[in-house]
């Protein structure tokens, strides 16, 4: 499967809220997702552990794996992605358990408009970011996302900081990094 994503810092979540409500993105709910990443010779594999929480009751999805590949630039990006359960994991990379990289936690507001997931994202450790994923099943979808990638950008440009080139996973590697140890 394919989508184009993009990811910036968001500066303004509630200005975010109300621009969602504004072009009629539904809002589908808060979820409490943990993504574990893997080391894996090429791509990203992270198992996604998510938690729907409404009126604070979680209740829980069904674990998700999912690998990806996607270059790392600031542009909106094509990510090509698999979602796998535990088995197909096992099929695919081996019945060893797999090397853990990092683990990224986070609040996400999910909001839907026609193919685009937007997601309002408070990262542990990294604060609020916003993201949109435009799904791309046809030809058609294909020629037109770029020029919808766009337009949410500049629709949402008032409530984001930087654009994003890389993961959260990156992100958090860094800030990692650059804590002083305990």
């Amino acid at each position: 499967m394919k989508n184009l994503e993009w990811k910036a810092e968001l500066r303004d979540p509630n200005l975010a809220r109300i621009i969602c409500k504004k072009i009629g993105a539904s809002p589908i709910g808060k979820i409490r997702q943990t993504d574990t990443y893997y080391n894996v010779s090429r791509g990203r594999l992270k198992k996604r552990e998510a938690i729907a929480v409404e009126r604070g009751i979680g209740s829980p999805e069904p674990i998700e794996y999912i690998f990806y590949e996607r270059p790392n630039e600031i542009a909106p990006k094509i990510s090509d992605y698999t979602i796998y359960t535990h088995d197909e994991v096992q099929q695919r990379f081996g019945q060893a358990p797999l090397p853990t990289w990092l683990t990224v936690t986070k609040v996400r507001e999910l909001y839907l408009i026609n193919s685009t997931r937007i997601h309002i994202d408070d990262v542990h450790d990294l604060g609020w970011h916003f993201e949109f994923e435009i799904l791309m099943n046809s030809k058609q979808d294909i020629q037109s996302a770029p020029a919808r990638a766009e337009q949410l950008k500049s629709t949402f440009l008032p409530a984001l900081g930087e654009p994003i080139r890389s993961s959260y996973a990156d992100l958090l590697e860094q800030h990692q990094s650059l804590q002083p140890d305990s």
